[in-house]
């Protein structure tokens, strides 16, 4: 084994720091690490210093160091992160499979103990707030308090947690969004590490992988992260490497500047929809270039948050003198100094000549307008002006641009300023319908917005999009302009600072007099946990089957993921939420009509509300403290009162309670063998769904609210719970019987087998019954069918939810055949041991004839190797058959390791259990 690489020691303010010396690996290899893509310079120092000669070899070092722009064949690495990130709904379910894992150790007779992370790993409880009070100043307490009457068995979870494993920490409920909460506290940029050098520190970069895909918001402030399943996850806590393949590195250069009246969300969508169109997917982007340095560090978090939304692993800022500054603006100054010198000694610092890519993209920031994105995905950018001519398009209607002004809109005194639809639209009627809410009238039609929610860590840790909503609120009370009340308007912050700051500025109260009250710390509409409508409100929706909207500055607008009666979604600023709210629809063209009407008839234009540049600046600089940021974070782990009443043991071994509907003790480990069959192939297989394009895991992994006539919803009412408490599928997310039946649930997934229905259905075959999803898997699995599901290109893009790859593994599932994969998820089923296969090139399940009725044999699983072909036969019902190749997408060795074992736990137990017992990682079997 070759040595490992040397390191060089620093001393600053005092202290005596260690670091791998990148001048000496430079001059051993030969190679100019300046020229590398940052991003890669960081995966070389964690490959250098981890280097062992076994895991890690001086040749893996040396190839990450020789990066190529392009690979003919996959290259293979281990990455050990600094730590882990998890949130409460990836993170309940990674605390369960933890705890089954101490028992599965304790059954084969090893010590549960060993089960325990090696790695740092916080968990911010932010997921699980749900609106279901809003528009006054009670909202917050009363959500916290129902917050824990719905989760009390979770959190009670989370805290035996916190208790038990010695490097777990937990953030209690209403302290923040775990990204905005990563960026503003948990993150270090550059580690120091007492370790065990006596006097002498140790530094490295600050990496990390989350259990949410927008984990890489921390790529802002530059520092290497991203999302993976939270059964990755749980295989990097208990110390093992991430194993990966050297990325394909895209270079974004940014030059220009940003117009007047442009925000970072009009940039981060508008660079989501060109990237997307070049196609990132499972590449590393990296920014660069002179325009680099007018994006503040908040700004960079918006763009990086998004990267699961323009398809990329990460999207990547060096650190610099921005970065510098962010620490200094959050509390955190006495670390500027030493991330600075640090910095530069690993060549991590941004200075020096442009890095070489794999390709180059240029994006002008003068480009950039005002826009949304939707109705149903983030990348589909519609220019603010363009609005209202594309929701006519989906509601079947022709938008005439040159049309004479006086056909355009008729502006009437109810519900504040409606407008008519166009002569060519009148055929579908000029529908308003009118609703009371709380004793109030309004009129909702196709285009009303019914939900305005300021939320999600994209946008609530910018404070300049912030202010700047709030400055747009006091000028619109000014003008003496009102929310009508059939729009359900929220305030949800991802960090406790932000209220500091709007209510220093004087902006809090003018936000709370059009509505937008605080409603929680958390991930509310984003996720899905936007709470009720208006009873009325809905009635009128689901009677009229009305195209209603959403109006939100998350990062997520997926098809019946923020509301399931709302079926237009549209991502926007802050400050363009607060004017949507205003106007009380989308079908409006704010650049040439008005938001509403004053209480004097007299129009209001969103130009007459929208605050300057200077304004914005202004008050960011004069309200936002580092104080704050200090006193939000300072006794982040204490919780409030409810959290500290929680009563909790501490206890090796978790006391699961037979009778809970919340926590489950999960299958996975049940007669779990010292030593794992070899792989067979999987023969007389049926197909379980057959699904089209861009499924996303919203509609494969259960989320959001639990229908009663569903087989989740019966299963709880079987067990005494009333529909009212059913809470949501992610506040279940520890209980797989419900997880499991909720598995390919949304109402709005398309199963060609069902016939054109809508929602968790498909056809038991032979018989051709049609039966809810989870009916037929039991069905087969009482007859020892195994299963597989068909699908099309982008299969499981969307958020890293692991459950959905535990629930398809838990059907039956044996193998998903699709055209391509997204990343996460395509790791995911590898990590519960379902196969990924892909078509050859050109090829689908329609060119091939396949409509799910189908008999299939997968041959070729013994020997598997990443990437390797096997051959697939499909047995028709005729008597004829139709035989194709596909690739099995097992990336790594170590991946196709895991698949062997049945998934990364099952081999990390065994790992585990053979250290301890024989010093040696267990075999495949190949008996």
């Amino acid at each position: 084994m070759k040595k490992p690489y040397p390191t060089k020691t620093l001393e600053l303010s005092g202290k005596k720091i260690e670091l791998l010396d990148m001048d000496a690996l430079e001059k051993d290899l030969g190679v100019a690490v300046q020229r590398l893509p940052f991003c890669i310079r960081v995966l070389v120092e964690n490959l250098a210093r981890k280097m062992d000669g076994v895991t890690v070899k001086p040749s893996d070092v040396e190839k990450a160091a020789r990066w190529l722009s392009r690979h003919e064949s996959p290259v293979e690495i281990a990455f050990y992160p600094a730590r882990v990130l998890m949130q409460d709904f990836t993170g309940v379910p990674a605390v369960v499979d933890l705890a089954a894992m101490r028992d599965a150790m304790k059954a084969l007779g090893g010590d549960p103990g060993r089960i325990n992370p090696l790695v740092p790993v916080d968990l911010v409880v932010d997921h699980s707030v749900q609106v279901d009070f809003y528009g006054t100043e009670r909202a917050l307490w009363r959500n916290v308090v129902k917050e824990y009457e719905r989760n009390a068995e979770r959190y009670a979870l989370l805290k035996w947690a916190q208790k038990s494993f010695e490097t777990l920490r937990v953030v209690p409920p209403k302290s923040g969004i775990c990204h905005q909460v990563n960026l503003e506290s948990l993150a270090q940029v550059i580690v120091l590490d007492p370790g065990t050098l006596g006097d002498i520190m140790r530094a490295y970069p600050d990496t990390l992988v989350g259990t949410d895909s927008h984990t890489t918001m921390i790529n802002g402030m530059g520092v290497l992260g991203w999302g993976v399943g939270g059964i990755e996850a749980e295989a990097v806590m208990l110390g093992q490497p991430y194993w990966m393949t050297l990325p394909e590195v895209i270079g974004v250069r940014l030059v220009g500047r940003l117009a007047p009246r442009v925000t970072a969300t009009d940039l981060v969508l508008f660079i989501t929809e060109r990237l997307r169109s070049y196609n990132v997917v499972e590449k590393f982007v990296e920014f660069f270039g002179p325009s680099l340095r007018f994006l503040s560090l908040p700004d960079r978090a918006t763009v990086a948050n998004m990267a699961p939304e323009y398809g990329a692993t990460v999207g990547f800022f060096p650190i610099d003198a921005v970065t510098l500054e962010y620490l200094r603006a959050t509390g955190r100054g006495d670390r500027a100094g030493f991330v600075e010198a640090a910095a530069k000694a690993l060549k991590l610092f941004a200075e020096g000549p442009e890095p070489q890519y794999t390709d180059v993209i240029e994006l002008d920031l003068a480009e950039v307008e005002p826009c949304v994105a939707g109705p149903a995905r983030p990348q589909d950018r519609i220019p603010l002006k363009n609005l209202k001519a594309r929701f006519g398009e989906l509601l079947g209607c022709r938008y005439d641009s040159h049309v004479a002004k006086a056909q355009e809109s008729v502006f009437m005194n109810e519900s504040g300023c409606t407008t008519e639809k166009l002569k060519a639209c009148m055929p579908l009627g000029q529908r308003f319908y009118p609703v009371e809410v709380y004793g109030r009238l309004s009129h909702i039609g196709d285009g009303s917005v019914v939900l305005a929610a300021i939320t999600s860590c994209t946008n609530t840790s910018n404070p300049s999009v912030m202010i700047g909503a709030g400055l747009l609120a006091r000028n619109a009370v000014r003008r003496g302009l009102r929310v009508a009340p059939h729009v359900k308007t929220s305030l949800a912050p991802g960090s406790r600072v932000v209220v500091d700051y709007l209510a220093h500025a004087g902006l809090l109260p003018y936000l709370e007099a059009l509505g937008f009250h605080c409603v929680g710390y958390g991930c509310t509409t984003c996720i899905g946990n936007s709470g009720p409508l208006h009873p009325a409100v809905e009635k009128v929706i689901e009677k009229e089957k009305l195209n209603v909207a959403a109006v939100l500055s998350g990062n997520r607008n997926f098809e019946a993921r923020i509301h399931p009666r709302v079926r237009s979604n549209f991502l926007a600023s802050p400050m363009l939420v607060v004017a949507f709210a205003l106007a009380g629809r989308v079908d409006v063209d704010m650049d040439r009509e008005p938001l509403a009407l004053d209480p004097n008839g007299d129009p209001v234009y969103l130009e007459d509300l929208w605050p300057s540049e200077a304004e914005i600046a202004q008050m960011v600089r004069a309200s936002v403290k580092e104080d704050f940021f200090r006193k939000a974070y300072g006794a982040v782990y204490e919780g409030d009162d409810l959290w500290q009443r929680l009563e909790v043991s501490k206890c090796t071994t978790f006391p699961w309670d037979a009778d809970s509907t919340y926590i489950r003790k999960p299958p996975y480990f049940d007669a779990l063998s010292p030593v794992p069959e070899a792989p067979r192939d999987i023969i007389g297989a049926r197909a379980l769904l057959v699904l089209g394009r861009s499924v996303t895991t919203d509609h494969i992994s259960p989320a959001g609210s639990i229908p009663k006539d569903y087989p989740a919803g019966r299963y709880l009412m079987e067990r005494g719970v009333d529909p009212g408490a059913f809470n949501s599928y992610g506040a279940r997310r520890g209980n797989h019987e419900v997880m499991l039946r909720g598995t390919f649930g949304n109402i709005r997934l398309r199963n060609h087998m069902a016939d054109g229905r809508e929602g968790s259905w498909t056809r038991k075959l032979p018989e051709g019954t049609l039966m809810f999803v989870y009916d037929a898997a039991m069905a087969y699995a009482a007859e020892g069918t195994p299963l597989v599901v068909l699908a099309d290109e982008e299969y499981g893009t969307g958020s890293s939810r692991d459950w959905a790859a535990k629930g398809t593994a838990l059907l039956g599932v044996r193998a998903v055949i699709a055209q391509s994969f997204e990343r996460i998820h395509r790791s995911n089923l590898v990590g519960m041991g379902v196969l990924p296969l892909v078509f050859e090139q050109g090829q689908s399940a329609a060119s091939l004839g396949l409509d799910g009725t189908e008999v299939y044999d997968i041959r070729g699983l013994e020997n598997l190797m990443p990437r390797k072909k096997l051959q697939v036969t499909a047995a028709k019902v005729d008597g004829s058959a139709v035989s194709f190749t596909v690739t099995a997408r097992l990336e790594t060795e170590m991946e196709v390791e895991y698949f062997c074992h049945g998934g990364i736990l099952p081999y990390v137990v065994r790992k585990l259990h053979g250290e301890h017992t024989a010093g040696t990682t267990p075999p495949v079997s190949t008996s």
